[in-house]
């Protein structure tokens, strides 16, 4: 594809017009002021009048088959909401219903602009199908609940692990890869968490853990491990030996944020999940300004409710200046950072996140003609401020188009919707039928 004069987000996310971006393959091969002189080699011309073509977003944090939960679980604080609500019906979700639910959220985030996802949830193999079959990107891990201590060998999920790092790491050309992960540290202990940090780094691959979400997590984990906070603990167990994501971060200090920037650890920040679970306010000036990897996430459709990132990239924007009474802290540049290169370096895809040339073509192009547009004064505070993910008309994921003005061309969506509502309404009576 070669679009043709139009205005972009360059690999400094600043803006350009009338540029010619030739996409060949799944990379970037040419960004110029004039159109090259090989066009033909690029295929279809794409008409960039009234168009903004930037990268592609990347969720640092989500729970794709939670779908199936949209509107299920409401008004609840985290732990109530948990246990009283989404690990009743998870615990009846079968591998096929997994399946559908990931690629419903496939199709969801390929409206609104994004590629690629870290997922932690269960059936693997099943969602791993599920994002093949969109021609999306994922870091898919497995999460161990794991209250007997006791090493992860020895729990039935780990077959599951061993068989993903041999099956399904690099799967899709590397679209798809496979890494570590335990839910949380309130739902783990010593042995387990020290097993599976061992088990990341023999087979070299990444970790990814929800720390400290609520300030009731925190206190428990202080009064369990002797003083010590979530992410003191899992330094101490050798989480962060590998690159990590933290989800969350709402309740760290000052020690936590050195560690994290130490480590190199990305916090994946949920705002929208956050404020909808009343856990609070992720401090992500100071993250920032300590050197953190701040990317975004938009966490299951049970405490988010949509898997539109340019909502969280909004949240992101907005929140520390009125929980800081500052309105010059986080800019629209730290902003689009954040929903786009920050989480593909949270995902090891170094050559992903920016309009440049050698990278991978992985890019949403924006209607920028509507009324909320108009005037375009700055165009990066308009990205931030005033779009939406509805005005996304066409995303490319290794360079393959993978939504194109209200199409799928790898998803049979009409069917994905009928098989989600067939599936969460038979859960639903299952669950009915327990408490008769």
């Amino acid at each position: 594809m070669l679009f043709k004069d139009i205005a972009i987000l360059d690999e400094n996310l600043d803006y350009q017009q009338h540029q010619w971006v030739g996409v060949l393959g799944d990379t970037i091969d040419y960004i110029g002021d004039d159109e090259p002189s090989d066009a033909a080699k690029y295929g279809e011309v794409y008409e960039g009048a009234g168009r903004l073509l930037m990268p592609a977003m990347y969720n640092a944090h989500t729970h794709a088959p939670m779908t199936l939960l949209r509107g299920y679980a409401e008004n609840l604080p985290l732990h109530e909401w948990l246990q009283q609500k989404c690990w009743p019906f998870e615990g009846k979700m079968t591998g096929e219903d997994n399946y559908w639910a990931t690629l419903l959220s496939c199709a969801e985030m390929a409206r609104y602009g994004t590629v690629s996802f870290s997922d932690m949830y269960y059936h693997t193999p099943e969602r791993a199908r599920a994002v093949d079959e969109s021609g999306l990107k994922a870091n898919l891990c497995t999460s161990p609940l794991a209250f007997e201590p006791k090493p992860i060998q020895e729990f039935p999920i780990f077959a599951e692990m061993e068989d993903s790092i041999k099956n399904i790491d690099g799967m899709a050309d590397g679209r798809i890869k496979f890494e570590g992960c335990i839910h949380a540290e309130y739902t783990n202990n010593d042995v387990t968490a020290k097993t599976v940090f061992d088990w990341a780094k023999e087979h070299n691959t990444r970790m990814h853990v929800h720390v400290s979400e609520t300030e009731f997590e925190v206190a428990g984990c202080r009064e369990r491990h002797d003083g010590l906070s979530p992410v003191q603990w899992l330094e101490s167990l050798g989480a962060f030996d590998v690159p990590a994501i933290a989800a969350h971060c709402v309740w760290v200090d000052d020690e936590d944020i050195e560690i994290l920037a130490k480590r190199g650890v990305t916090v994946a920040h949920n705002p929208a999940s956050n404020m909808k679970l009343s856990s609070g306010f992720a401090p992500i000036v100071k993250m920032l300004e300590a050197g953190v990897n701040v990317a975004l996430g938009t966490d299951g459709m049970a405490s988010n409710n949509n898997h539109d990132l340019f909502q969280d990239m909004y949240l992101m924007a907005m929140l520390p200046k009125g929980t800081e009474l500052d309105p010059t802290l986080i800019t629209p540049k730290q902003a689009v950072f954040a929903a786009t290169r920050a989480g593909a370096i949270a995902q090891g895809r170094d050559d992903c996140g920016l309009v440049k040339e050698g990278f991978r073509a992985d890019l949403a192009v924006l209607d920028i003609t509507g009324t909320s547009w108009c005037p375009i004064n700055d165009m990066l505070t308009n990205v931030v401020y005033s779009s939406h993910g509805s005005d996304v008309v066409l995303t490319l994921c290794d360079g393959r188009v993978v939504y194109r003005d209200g199409s799928w061309p790898f998803i049979d969506i009409d069917m994905v919707k009928a098989e989600v509502v067939e599936r969460t309404q038979r859960i639903q009576r299952e669950l009915a039928e327990q408490v008769d």
